[in-house]
């Protein structure tokens, strides 16, 4: 039994010899569909990207995490003619006597932010003013994604004293040292400050927009006797060797902050727990946002495409109305001509299909080069988008398949 019936096949030749001899108005059409499919697949590819480099981030850091850090409320106008109440930054003496006073199963970082658009010196050469400056202590480097490519940790001892030592990114070491001079040991300027160079951190790439490679961090005991300002907000990361005891253990730092930030019993908390799964949930969820508008962007863009292609069939209908004459007057049936129009229909729209899924992944994937993750293919959505191609050339191809079907061969053939 045939799979392909020879009426069909001749259709299907048909169909081809018509996009050739229409070539320049079939391309055109196409590049509507194409351009439709690329925006849907190239939208897909590129946050199933970010999402593969969210989870990454994040799944390092597990779902044992948690971060401290001064409530987010500011001094702007609040809703309803409100002021919204002023948080002030947890202090040094604050993240310090938390550390020392929360008791857990696992590992307690304070960090905080020295400055941004700095730049470094080492002799005659200097970085950008772009540089970012991060204070933290012996465990920070453990509770982040960052690892150590040369050199050393910071010390307790450097960390108290708050000592002049530096670990510098990836970048840093590029513009500064180039890829043949040892960073170790030598004396850089920060602020007009000499620093020591302790170690250098492994390449880790850009993260959303956030030049992860291009920041140093000192002993967070070096921001409070350089940086600090009266804005400083000190941050406590908290990693807990068992995740079952999360709940419990945010609890206790809840009550430990109130306390240590002299928050009244019936008031809300000066200050914000948050942990790293919730913020992946977060970050998921404005992800699905921006989808549902390249999914509503890609549709309006098939939709001008179902038209383009639809007047393309009924121009063909026109132009062709001695050819179906002919072939009724030599046999064909109605559905023989309703069958060939409809053909030439979807053959259009699923080559624009195959382009615009090609240029989709390709569109999608530069995104995902430049957030540094590995090639994406989103299959389910390629299958949605070959689908979509198909309805498309169907719906915009019945039409005029079934007006050729009807005409009336006699009329076909004088028609001039």
């Amino acid at each position: 039994m045939k799979l392909i019936s020879t009426t069909t096949k001749e259709n299907f030749n048909i169909a081809f010899n018509a996009i050739r001899s229409q070539f320049l108005r079939a391309v055109l059409t196409m590049s509507i569909i194409a351009i439709g499919i690329t925006a849907l697949v190239g939208m897909i590819t590129a946050i199933e990207a970010i999402q593969k480099k969210i989870s990454s981030e994040f799944t390092r850091l597990g779902s044992n995490t948690f971060t401290i850090r001064s409530g987010s409320g500011g001094m702007g106008g609040g809703r309803h003619g409100q002021r919204e109440k002023f948080y002030e930054p947890i202090s040094y003496n604050q993240a310090n006597q938390f550390v020392d006073e929360f008791s857990t199963d696992g590992l307690i970082s304070m960090s905080a932010f020295a400055g941004g658009a700095m730049v470094l010196k080492f002799e005659n050469k200097k970085t950008n003013p772009n540089v970012t400056v991060v204070g933290i202590d012996e465990h920070y480097l453990q509770l982040s994604s960052y690892e150590l490519d040369l050199g050393r940790n910071f010390s307790a001892g450097e960390i108290e004293r708050g000592l002049n030592v530096v670990i510098l990114g990836a970048d840093i070491v590029d513009d500064l040292f180039g890829q043949t001079l040892d960073p170790m040991g030598k004396q850089i300027r920060l602020a007009g400050n000499s620093y020591t160079v302790v170690g250098t951190l492994k390449k880790k790439g850009n993260t959303f927009g956030f030049a992860s490679d291009n920041q140093c961090a000192i002993p967070v005991g070096n921001v409070r006797k350089q940086f600090e300002t009266a804005s400083t907000d000190y941050t406590i990361n908290v990693m807990l060797n068992n995740a079952g005891a999360m709940k419990e253990s945010v609890s206790d730092a809840k009550g430990i902050m109130r306390l240590l930030r002299n928050d009244d019993i019936n008031s809300e908390e000066s200050f914000e727990i948050r942990m790293s799964d919730s913020l992946v949930e977060e970050l998921n969820g404005m992800i699905s946002g921006i989808t549902m508008g390249g999914i509503l962007i890609s549709i309006i863009t098939l939709l001008g495409a179902s038209i383009g292609l639809m007047n393309i069939m009924l121009v063909s209908v026109t132009e062709r109305t001695r050819e179906i004459g002919t072939r009724k007057a030599l046999g064909a049936t109605p559905s023989n001509v309703r069958n060939q129009f409809l053909i030439e229909s979807i053959v259009i729209g699923q080559l624009g299909g195959v382009m615009g899924i090609i240029m989709g992944i390709l569109v999608g994937n530069v995104v995902a080069y430049f957030v540094e993750t590995s090639f994406v293919i989103p299959w389910k959505w390629l299958i949605l988008g070959v689908t979509i191609c198909f309805i498309v050339s169907v719906v915009s191809g019945y039409y005029p398949a079934r007006k050729a079907s009807k005409l009336d061969p006699i009329d076909a053939l004088r028609y001039e």
